[in-house]
């Protein structure tokens, strides 16, 4: 049984990257940073969520690289960005500001696109200097701010003590996740993504997953135990668009729709029927989509931006 850390052909293995990179945090955490796509195109920023890498975003770097700039990185931790001791969503979002930082020049704006983790780092940096001057627009995916563990179904029972306990044991397991078998495959879809969820989704996922080390996947759970991150929603006063599965076990829709709630300017909930957690991967042309529009609406053309020069300096 293989140990792939992703899958190796078909929509959902990892395009080569243009270059690569290593971006050093403010507390000397390494960042390994991938930059797909023309060099001069409108710039996206993929942060991906809790035990993936990457490679979730194969689809929508794939699509969106042939005309777009996109950068995505491995969490602390994740893929092939190293472990670090420091846990929290502060470092979560130290690493994001180093990202930005380091790709994007000075006043170049981008559409940021997080997946569940990666959607909470955009609400943790919410207040960074980086995020305020190169973020045009943002795209949530399955995610939320706060009260993770309570609102999870991946356990079958009424909502209560009992449920939150046993959610909370599962979540954050220490034990190895092992090879990636069928029963693991029916496991991670059951507790990830929708019902209807194709083979090789569910493969992409598993391989993705189960790479990750389980001491890094047993902190990071410590983390979204504890999560408070309302008050970040509230600062992120870019255009937000959110996407979430009907069939979310890990941040069901109550968490969007509260989002949607909180936002300064949110333009768009999409409510998917029957998707589960991972949305990039269930739905990739909707999501592409999204962040492609996001991309046309909110980041000015260098046509419109000589314009706005010329009536400055006229």
């Amino acid at each position: 049984m293989s140990r792939l850390l992703h899958v190796a052909d078909g929509p959902y293995a990892p395009p080569v990257p243009a270059h690569e990179l290593t971006v050093t945090a403010a507390d000397g955490a390494r960042i390994h940073v991938e930059v797909h796509g023309p060099q001069n195109a409108p710039a996206v920023v993929l942060a991906h969520g809790w035990c993936c890498s990457t490679a979730f975003w194969a689809a929508q770097i794939r699509e969106l690289g042939v005309d777009h700039r996109v950068i995505a990185y491995d969490q602390r931790g994740h893929g092939r960005s190293p472990a670090n001791p420091a846990y929290g969503t502060e470092p979560l979002a130290d690493d994001l500001e180093a990202v930005l930082e380091a790709t994007l020049a000075p006043g170049e704006r981008a559409v940021i696109a997080g997946h569940s983790m990666g959607g909470m780092t955009l609400m943790a940096a919410a207040t960074r200097p980086a995020v305020r001057e190169h973020a045009a627009a943002v795209l949530l995916c399955s995610t939320g701010s706060a009260r993770l563990v309570a609102s999870a179904t991946v356990v079958p029972m009424r909502a209560g003590r009992a449920r939150t306990w046993l959610t909370r044991r599962i979540l954050g397991s220490r034990a190895p996740l092992g090879p990636v078998t069928p029963l693991a495959r029916r496991i991670l879809k059951y507790g990830t993504m929708g019902p209807g969820s194709a083979p090789h989704m569910v493969e992409a996922c598993a391989r993705i997953v189960h790479a990750c080390p389980s001491r890094v996947r047993h902190g990071w759970s410590q983390v979204l135990d504890l999560l408070d991150l309302d008050h970040g929603v509230r600062e992120l006063r870019m255009p937000v668009e959110i996407v979430v599965g009907t069939a979310d076990r890990l941040t069901p829709p109550v968490h969007a729709r509260v989002l949607a709630a909180a936002l300064p300017d949110c333009v768009g909930l999409t409510e998917l029927p029957g998707l589960g957690h991972m949305t990039p991967v269930e739905a990739p042309d909707l999501v592409t989509g999204k962040i492609r529009t996001l991309a046309a609406t909110y980041i000015p053309s260098p046509h419109s931006e000589r314009a706005v020069h010329a009536e400055e300096s006229a």
